[in-house]
C-alpha cells in the first residue's frame, strides 16, 4: 500500500538566521515548537509561508511550492502571527466565507461580522484570526502562540478547535509556544529552536 505523502516537508530551508532546516508534517500531525525568544521560531514559519527570502524546498503533499502562487500557498499554508493584522474596519470585510458554527464555538454571535475591528480586544483579534485564516480551508498550519493573550477557558476551546480541525481534514501543523504544558497537550512531537538551528527532541524523526 502506498504511503501517503507528508502534508507539509521541507528541504534545506533556509534564511539569513534559520539554518537549513529538514522537517516533515504527517497528515493530522501537530509538531510543537519551543525555544528561548529570538531563537527563530517565527522566522521558521515566515520562511515556510514564504513571507521571508528563504532558500531551499518546501512541499505541500509531494507538490513543490514554485508550484503555487504567492496568494494561493498562503491559503493552503496559513500563518497565525502573534499579532493579527486587520485592514478593514468590519470583521467580515476580511474573509469571503466566515464559518458561523465556528465562530459560535470561538464564543461569538452572528453579528460579530458587523462588529468594527478597531474597538476588538487583543484575545477577541486572536480568536477571530484563526476562524478567519480557517475560512481558506488550508492544509497547514502555522501557529505562533495563538492563545497568548486568552484566558484558561477560551485557550481549551482554542486548542479544541484546531484539533478538532487537523484531525477532520488531516491537515498538519507547527505550534509555537512558551507552555510545556500546552505543548504536551497538543502537539504529538516537539522541536526546539536555538540561535536558528532546528532540532527535533530526542534526536527523533517524524516521517
Amino acid at each position: 500500500m502506498h504511503k501517503p505523502y507528508p502534508t507539509l516537508a521541507t528541504q534545506a530551508l533556509a534564511t539569513a538566521f534559520i539554518q537549513p532546516t529538514d522537517l516533515q508534517l504527517p497528515p493530522g500531525g501537530c509538531l510543537g515548537l519551543h525555544g528561548h525568544s529570538g531563537s527563530g521560531k517565527t522566522l521558521l514559519l515566515r520562511a515556510i509561508a514564504d513571507l521571508d527570502v528563504n532558500t531551499g524546498e518546501v512541499l505541500l503533499e509531494n507538490i513543490p511550492r514554485s508550484r503555487f502562487r504567492g496568494p494561493q500557498w498562503r491559503r493552503k499554508v496559513g500563518l497565525l502571527p502573534a499579532e493579527s493584522h486587520w485592514w478593514g474596519e468590519d470583521v467580515g470585510e476580511h474573509a469571503p466565507q466566515w464559518s458561523l458554527a465556528l465562530l459560535s464555538t470561538l464564543g461569538f454571535p452572528e453579528d460579530v461580522l458587523h462588529w468594527q475591528t478597531g474597538r476588538l480586544s487583543s484575545g477577541e483579534k486572536q480568536r477571530l484570526a484563526l476562524a478567519r485564516m480557517l475560512a481558506n480551508q488550508p492544509r497547514v498550519l502555522l501557529l505562533d502562540e495563538p492563545t497568548a493573550n486568552l484566558d484558561d477557558g477560551n485557550t481549551m476551546i482554542v486548542e479544541r478547535v484546531i484539533h478538532d480541525y487537523l484531525q477532520q481534514n488531516q491537515a498538519a501543523a507547527i505550534w509555537v509556544s512558551h507552555d510545556p504544558a500546552q505543548l504536551g497537550r497538543v502537539a504529538g512531537k516537539r522541536a526546539v529552536m536555538d540561535q536558528g538551528r532546528f532540532t527535533m527532541e530526542g534526536g527523533e524523526t517524524w516521517s
